[in-house]
């Protein structure tokens, strides 16, 4: 089966994100253990449900890329190996399964939207955990009060607010004129 080329539109919407992403990055609150407070999960969500998932996953991956050869896109205008591969990296590599979790629940109603968003934060949470581990070489319980808990809140509020405005985003875009991909892709 042919792989269908993106189109010139989705390049765009996708590039618009990544950009999203990256703003959203830098509105950060450095916390104790070096893994910082931003808003840029709260727009890969948001990419996942307005561009659909494969589209929101193209743009998260254009994201982590982009980082990873040095551009400053992370958290306090940073970029490089040393980054995705450092403390903070677990949560930096698993933003497309997050994206991706957000596009297969942005298809359905607002209680399955929440619901894979909750199991995305889960994956992201989780990865988080673990390369905090490897790096510091800490226990998991470690991982999870340093890098989990206080982070709970804020994200659970994330999710409420893409739960409430990413479907109507994505309808007021469609109703605008600027088409947004199908909620299949």
């Amino acid at each position: 089966m042919a792989r269908k080329k993106p189109t010139i539109r989705e390049i765009c919407h996708i590039s618009v994100f990544t950009a999203a992403i990256a703003v959203c990055a830098q509105v950060s609150i450095a916390m104790p253990y070096g893994v910082p407070l931003t808003l840029q999960t709260f727009a890969i969500a948001l990419a996942g449900v307005v561009l659909g998932k494969k589209n929101g996953v193209y743009a998260t991956l254009v994201y982590v890329l982009l980082g990873a050869v040095g551009a400053p896109v992370f958290t306090g205008l940073t970029g490089g190996l040393g980054v995705v591969f450092g403390i903070a990296g677990g949560f930096v590599l698993s933003f497309p399964l997050l994206a991706l979790a957000a596009g297969i629940g942005g298809g359905k109603n607002k209680a399955w939207l929440f619901f894979w968003l909750l199991i995305g934060t889960a994956v992201n949470f989780f990865c988080g955990m673990l390369m905090f581990c490897f790096v510091t070489s800490g226990s998991l319980m470690l991982a999870f009060t340093s890098v989990v808990l206080p982070f709970l809140p804020t994200e659970s509020l994330k999710i409420l607010m893409v739960v409430a405005t990413g479907k109507w985003l994505k309808q007021r875009l469609a109703k605008s004129g600027i088409y947004i991909s199908s909620p299949s892709t």
